[in-house]
């Protein structure tokens, strides 16, 4: 499956690397966030980390 010529599993491992940038930044105040969001943004994480394994071992079988 792509989106514009792209891999959508390529995609959500990007976006999950710019989200782990933003929780580093936001976890050492680098970037001031309230904890709320940056709790928010870390269950974000984990649900599209689970959905971008799951598409890249379904696209392997």
């Amino acid at each position: 499956m792509t989106i514009a010529g792209i891999s959508i599993i390529l995609l959500l491992g990007i976006l999950i690397l710019a989200l782990l940038a933003f929780q580093l930044l936001s976890g050492t105040r680098r970037i001031k966030v309230p904890f709320g969001l940056h709790r928010q943004v870390g269950f974000v994480i984990m649900a599209l980390a689970m959905i971008h394994g799951f598409l890249a071992i379904m696209a392997n079988l």
